[in-house]
């Protein structure tokens, strides 16, 4: 009887190999698939150790991209003659010597891996002297041969890489051209320069400077600020607004605080790609999903379509927090609360972004400054809504949702506009609940006579209105220049604040569907829906299990009752599965007053009097992300007398 050919991936061999232990030099070059993967990788690696050693400068060398040489040079503290032998084996590391050593890792290398790593793949020397060295010189090791002799050097540690996977050479079949390569370490390079101000860096290629980064003194303000000037150019910190968001752990007896710091660009700065999204843990640039998420949930109602968010941001807390030790290149941490991370994170970059910018600037452009500002107003001291009658007397209160597009009492079209003066918030009570509403009936012209009084210098960021353009947009004047406001875009904003803050703390209100809509449920949604029924009610969902598999929608928010009920519970349970429940809820109620805002809003066409302009200008500069509406797009421009004398070639 004759048997089918097996497939060669699936033959069963003959004889069975014999288990056998490695050898120390084939389980190097393993670990060196898994540290080294590119020039960069060495590189990072270097600069590492560089930065544990106390290094106030970082010099790269680099050759063909780092594949003929990568040279690491620093002041640290250097090595003694003693321990040089000792640093190229495996496991070899002065990080660590304990468990509780691991489980609270403060320096940037401390696996022992890198290199010996390297060292199997490519020709490795150390060269190094330590400051209270009683020899006059320092000493270079021989990766490879294990030879030590003298040689002259200052305090500080030179390591040299050379003809990188010479000893695996289908490795070299899978990098990129040189200048691939060049840019990969000289990013490398730029993370480690974001993290560390008060050290310089300079990289060099083929005996050429490529870039250069000098130690920012500790006496200047800011030197974080500084910094990322330096490495990612003045626009990105003039399109940003500083983060600074400290808040108490959980009492673990060390009296340890979390702190979300950085900048976080403004939505107008947003990218097409993510390549400007920088996130560090102790110092640590790190790849994380809990923080990219937060930050990103963030930008939700301010960021128009699929743009990217840029940001520098840096996480510190306790190291006993956070899990270093999960990749062999340290680029992945693991928090022991990810919840805590992720609302800090969320919550520093809302905070800063909730700021409008024509609060704080007197030129508030889009490569605008905007700082947090210290006296907000809490939101129980700002005036009431935008549109209502203009007479405080008669004043809506913000309660009264007729107020967000009800119409002004017959009398308002009627009366005739008034050329001495406009309404002022500032001398307002904020309590009247004051604003102004567009009248209804026919469109209005404002008159000509219909002169405001000028502006004041430096009052007024979005300045007094002028006129109206085509039913869309206002035109108003400051100090700088004009101002060009979409009306619709900046009241949807408005009045979508105003009504968060009405459903702070209230339940949305649910439809109950004729008929349940069913549908086959995974084990992990049926455990989330029962985990989270009250999360899913405080929605206005009812979601319960139906059988062992199938899960039955009962309810769903009013505002959604035309929607597919089985797409929706799908989403939020899915949202609840992977995030923090308190997200799922922000989220879901700022979709639905999103879309309460945008039929409650002054629409296109409607004319507004000067009056009404004015007090639409003073609502926006003091309302949460007035600069953009619910869905991105900006609400206001400004041209400066610049642009406008370049336009019409004044002074040429």
């Amino acid at each position: 009887m004759t048997h089918p050919t097996l497939h060669p991936a699936t033959s069963i061999p003959p004889s069975r190999a014999p288990i056998l232990e490695l050898p120390d030099e084939l389980i190097s070059q393993i670990a060196a698939g898994e540290v080294v993967e590119r020039p960069a990788s060495v590189v990072r690696e270097l600069v590492d150790n560089a930065l544990d050693a106390g290094a106030t400068q970082v010099t790269l060398r680099l050759m063909a991209g780092g594949v003929r040489l990568i040279s690491v040079e620093d002041d640290g503290c250097g090595i003694l003659r003693g321990e040089l032998p000792t640093a190229l084996k495996r496991h070899a590391t002065s990080k660590i010597a304990s468990l509780s050593d691991l489980e609270s890792v403060n320096t940037m290398g401390f696996r022992g891996e890198a290199l010996a790593a390297i060292c199997s793949i490519a020709e490795v020397s150390v060269l190094t002297r330590v400051e209270d060295s009683q020899e006059a010189h320092g000493w270079l090791l021989d990766g490879r041969s294990g030879e030590l002799q003298p040689t002259a050097r200052n305090r500080g540690t030179t390591v040299e890489v050379r003809e990188l996977f010479f000893a695996t050479p289908a490795r070299r079949k899978f990098l990129k051209t040189d200048a691939t390569e060049l840019a990969h370490c000289v990013e490398a390079v730029r993370r480690h320069a974001l993290a560390r101000p008060d050290v310089g860096f300079a990289i060099w290629h083929e005996g050429k400077l490529v870039a250069q980064w000098r130690a920012v003194s500790i006496h200047q303000i800011d030197p974080l600020r500084q910094r990322l000037a330096d490495v990612l150019g003045e626009d990105f910190v003039a399109q940003a607004v500083a983060v600074d968001w400290p808040i108490d752990l959980p009492d673990d007896g060390n009296g340890q605080r979390l702190r979300v710091r950085g900048f976080a660009g403004v939505p107008d700065a947003a990218r097409s790609r993510n390549d400007w999204q920088f996130a560090y843990v102790n110092g640590r640039y790190v790849r994380d999903k809990v923080i990219t998420h937060a930050a990103r949930s963030a930008y939700e109602d301010v960021l128009h379509g699929h743009r990217q968010p840029v940001y520098a941001l840096f996480v510190s807390l306790d190291p006993t927090r956070v899990d270093v030790n999960v990749h062999p290149t340290k680029i992945e941490v693991r928090f022991r609360d990810s919840r805590e991370v992720h609302q800090a994170v969320r919550r520093a970059v809302e905070s800063a972004l909730a700021v409008p910018r024509s609060a704080g600037t007197v030129d508030p452009g889009p490569a605008a400054v905007a700082e947090p500002a210290a006296a907000w107003p809490p939101r129980s001291q700002q005036s009431g809504l935008a549109f209502a009658p203009r007479e405080p007397e008669v004043g809506h209160r913000v309660s009264d949702l007729e107020a967000l597009w009800g119409g002004t009492p017959s009398a308002t079209s009627t009366s005739p506009a008034r050329t001495d003066t406009w309404a002022n918030p500032r001398t307002a009570n904020p309590e009247a609940g004051q604003a102004i509403t567009p009248a209804q009936g026919p469109a209005r012209t404002v008159p000509v006579e219909a002169t405001p009084l000028p502006l004041p210098q430096g009052d007024w960021p979005l300045g007094r209105a002028i006129a109206q353009l085509q039913g869309i947009y206002i035109l108003a004047e400051n100090a700088q220049g004009l101002i060009v406001v979409d009306m619709h875009a900046a009241h949807e904003r408005i009045v979508y604040e105003r009504l968060k803050q009405q459903m702070d703390d209230e339940q949305l209100s649910s439809q109950p569907l004729l008929i349940p809509a069913t549908f086959a449920a995974t084990p992990e949604e049926v455990a989330t829906a029962e985990d989270h029924a009250v999360v899913l009610a405080m929605l206005g969902l009812e979601v319960v299990p139906f059988s062992p598999k199938t899960l039955a929608v009962r309810a769903v928010p009013i505002t959604l009752s035309q929607g597919n009920p089985v797409e929706l519970a799908r989403s939020v349970l899915a949202e609840l599965s992977q995030h923090d429940a308190s997200t799922v809820v922000h989220r879901a109620r700022n979709e639905l007053l999103a879309t309460m805002a945008c039929h409650g809003a002054v629409r296109a066409n409607r004319r507004l009097t000067l009056e009404e302009m004015n007090a639409l200008l003073r609502q926006m500069e003091v309302t949460e992300r007035s600069d953009q509406c619910n869905h991105g797009r900006p609400t206001w421009r400004q041209v400066s007398m610049k642009e406008l004398d370049g336009l019409f070639m004044r002074g040429r």
